[in-house]
């Protein structure tokens, strides 16, 4: 909070003052910068944040140099983990920093600014999809000036950003199988096995791996080892598969563990844990309607209502949608029709407006399946057809035969429907 402060009063102006000639700021804040990445992958949080700190009081009492650009973006990435209320200040202070790129020569850093404010920071306020190239030229610049390791997880971030903005499947499985390929001669276990792991998830959604699996796994190590630096990407990944796969109890369980094993440092603040929030809040309501886990379950939907709410208060574009659809199916679970219909529709038209055609297509079979538990089987098979043509186009050939088979279950009962009335009439009957 200090450092914020200390910035909130000169940092305007500061960001345009002169170029120092002080090689020592340089050096030590190239310092600052390497030890606090080591602090983060030890996961000693307090170092992360007492380093990315003092680099940034540092350069407040200094004027500008090469670095000073990288020291404010990795503040504002650890700053905005630690305390979510600041997250707009910090987007703020991320992209004046990243103004700094027109006035000094920062092609070395490119690779480590791009994968922060795009990668950690943008998400918040900036539509998925507007990261997916800069992030790729983050990964190209990293290979041409000798940053592969960081290029490498810019490639990762990539993958990331198709897949929450709903991009087609059978594109992204090409993108990474090209990623999986550059790391035969830049070698990084590390990202190739975070691109295994999403590569299982990707087949799992097209065609539930039988036709898109390949022999290469990820080398995942110990999951009951808390340091294991793939445990939280290996758990958020399958559940995941299992909430798309409409496996309800596998995917709360996956839940819990993922509950035990995210540090206090990126719980509820990273991409991914506000996004798992969502689906776990969806899951969560289907459970409840099982009468499952009912006491855990409602503050689990509340927890995700509230991180949405927080989320699409500073995001429309991304998260608006979704938390539309918790809304619906809350409403639909407390049998309050005539909202949840509102909510659903809501939600797949923001959706549709913001390109996430699996989100939309989601609402859709949400909306059909509260129409089936109604008796509406017209407007059940109106959202159905939705759903069926927006999973199409995402390219997932499993959900696609999800919803030919609810599609079929109604068309049956319709048609024996009418063969029972066309019998009665054959006997005499009205």
């Amino acid at each position: 909070i200090a450092t914020l402060n200390a910035y909130e009063k000169v940092g305007d102006h500061w960001i345009k003052g002169k170029k120092t000639a002080d090689k020592t700021l340089y050096k030590t804040l190239q310092f600052y910068n390497a030890i606090t990445l080591a602090s983060y992958f030890c996961k000693s949080y307090s170092m992360v944040i007492y380093f990315a700190c003092k680099a940034v009081q540092l350069s407040l009492q200094r004027e500008l140099c090469e670095h000073t650009s990288s020291a404010l973006i990795q503040f504002t990435s650890v700053v905005t983990k630690a305390k979510e209320d600041n997250a707009a200040l910090c987007y703020r202070i991320a992209k004046n920093a990243m103004s700094l790129q027109e006035r000094f020569d920062v092609a070395a850093s490119i690779p480590e600014l791009y994968l922060n404010f795009y990668g950690f920071i943008a998400w918040r306020f900036e539509s998925f999809q507007s990261g997916i190239d800069n992030l790729r030229q983050g990964f190209e610049a990293g290979l041409s000036c000798g940053h592969a390791s960081m290029g490498l997880h810019c490639a990762f971030l990539v993958i990331r950003n198709r897949i929450y903005s709903g991009a087609n499947l059978n594109s992204i499985m090409k993108e990474i199988d090209y990623y999986l390929h550059i790391l035969e001669t830049y070698e990084s276990e590390l990202t190739r096995n975070y691109l295994l792991i999403f590569r299982e998830t990707v087949s799992t959604l097209i065609d539930n791996g039988q036709t898109t699996s390949i022999d290469a796994t990820p080398c995942v190590g110990d999951l009951d080892d808390q340091k294991n630096k793939l445990l939280n990407s290996v758990l958020h990944n399958s559940a995941i598969r299992c909430f798309w796969l409409g496996h309800s109890d596998r995917c709360w369980y996956y839940r819990e563990k993922c509950s035990k094993c995210m540090n206090p440092f990126d719980q509820g603040r990273v991409t991914a844990a506000v996004l798992a929030k969502f689906f776990f809040g969806l899951n969560a309501l289907d459970l409840s309607r099982k009468n499952k886990h009912v006491n855990r379950t409602n503050e689990v939907i509340r927890v995700a209502i509230a991180t949405l709410k927080s989320a699409a208060a500073n995001s429309d574009w991304n998260f608006t949608n979704k938390l539309l659809l918790l809304e619906a199916e809350k409403q639909s679970l407390q049998e309050q029709h005539w909202r949840a219909i509102d909510l659903y529709d809501a939600s797949i038209a923001s959706a549709k407006r913001s390109g996430f055609i699996h989100e939309q297509g989601l609402a859709c079979e949400k909306a059909g399946l509260y129409f089936m538990r109604v008796q509406n089987k017209e407007k059940a098979l109106e959202y159905f057809e939705q759903a069926r043509e927006c999973y199409q186009e995402w390219g997932s050939s499993m959900k696609v035969a999800f919803i030919q088979k609810e599609l079929d279950s109604i068309n049956l009962t319709t048609t024996i429907g009418r063969s029972s009335i066309e019998h009665v009439r054959g006997d005499g009957g009205v």
